[in-house]
């Protein structure tokens, strides 16, 4: 794909803020009409990458285009950029009429159409009929929606989010998440989205880009970010990982064997390693419990539960193996179902074959 074809790519994009480099060699496009989050832990880089899109910063090393134009030294209101804060940024002494309308005054927009594309941004927003509140009358999702229907106004080509949802409650933060998705999709509105909630990426993106000490982990759809992540960081932060270190053995057919730092002898997919080392990792939905002996003897360990956590829909089992390794498992709960294993109850707990993946970095 052509950069004309692309949104925004970021070529090399280096921020050095005096000794500390908050964005490393960060290259990455995203499509037209697509949905990206930016996902990490705080100072990761993630926001100063947003700000750099945005024109509020300009990268210390590499190129920012937007629909094919070179915008690295192009103010930010000269970049038709739509931008949402987490805190609103709404003006407390205007009313919501002129929250919203305050772009277009900037751009001297001729009043009547002010007041049409006013009303037409409460519509999309869904609240229509509140140009004379403030802000301080607003709930918390109400507020967001007034901040959104004011980055739309003025019609943006790109849409930037920096944690938009993250002053919500769980409840409404939730309920927002769909809103929000909704709405980019039906105005097919380029959008970044910054967010350390991994949940959220993956329910809300079509990619996701993960970020860790200003560099980009992966980028690659919420399913095989989840599923088949490329490096111990990836694995950790999205979702809970059993991971497992230690060195390669001989080779089955179309198998490999890892001899883990405990001892344990773990069949998987054949891998083409470029050292004798290798990392391995199993969410813990795909780990198999039994209080009694399997049919398959293959990646089979003894074990004693040491803890359990009710997470209403889910299980999750803390298991301690005979060889001193650690195991999380989850079961879904069944209708009707209580707590299937107790705690210093004896198990035995199967890591299958197909499910244990890779990791691209050795240890």
């Amino acid at each position: 794909m052509s950069e004309t074809e692309q949104a925004i790519v970021l070529e090399e994009v280096t921020k050095i803020f005096g000794e500390a480099t908050a964005v490393d060699g960060v290259s990455l496009s995203v499509a037209e009409g697509e949905f990206l989050a930016i996902l990490g832990p705080s100072g990761c880089g993630k926001t100063t990458s947003l700000r750099m899109i945005a024109g509020f910063e300009r990268p210390t090393i590499g190129r920012v285009f937007i629909h094919g134009r070179d915008v690295t030294n192009v103010p930010a209101h000269r970049r038709n950029i739509g931008m949402v804060f987490q805190n609103y940024a709404l003006f407390p002494h205007l009313n919501v009429f002129e929250n919203i309308a305050f772009g277009l005054r900037e751009r001297s927009v001729p009043n009547q159409e002010i007041s049409e594309r006013v009303e037409h941004a409460l519509d999309l927003v869904r609240l229509p009929g509140f140009e004379q509140r403030r802000p301080s009358q607003l709930s918390g999702g109400e507020q967001q929606r007034i901040a959104l229907a004011r980055a739309l106004i003025v019609e943006p080509t790109v849409m930037l989010m920096d944690e938009p949802l993250g002053a919500l409650d769980r409840k409404l933060r939730q309920e927002m998440q769909l809103e929000l998705k909704e709405l980019v999709r039906r105005l097919n509105l380029t959008s970044i989205f910054v967010t350390h909630d991994q949940d959220e990426a993956l329910a809300m993106a079509d990619r996701v880009a993960v970020m860790s000490q200003g560099r980009l982990e992966q980028v690659d759809t919420p399913k095989a970010i989840y599923e088949t992540p490329h490096t111990k960081f990836c694995a950790s932060f999205l979702g809970l990982s059993n991971i497992f270190e230690g060195s390669l053995a001989e080779d089955a057919p179309g198998l490999t064997i890892l001899t883990t730092l405990s001892g344990l002898r773990l069949t998987c997919p054949a891998f083409e390693a470029t050292t004798g080392k290798g990392m391995l990792m199993i969410r813990p939905e795909k780990v198999v419990l039994a209080t009694h002996e399997l049919n398959s003897e293959e990646n089979c360990f003894p074990g004693v539960i040491v803890g359990i956590k009710y997470l209403g829909a889910t299980i999750e089992y803390h298991i301690k193996l005979q060889s001193g390794e650690r195991i999380v498992a989850q079961q879904q709960q069944s209708a009707g179902n209580t707590i299937a294993y107790r705690s210093g109850g004896p198990m035995i707990v199967q890591l299958p074959t197909e499910s244990l993946h890779w990791l691209d970095e050795a240890p």
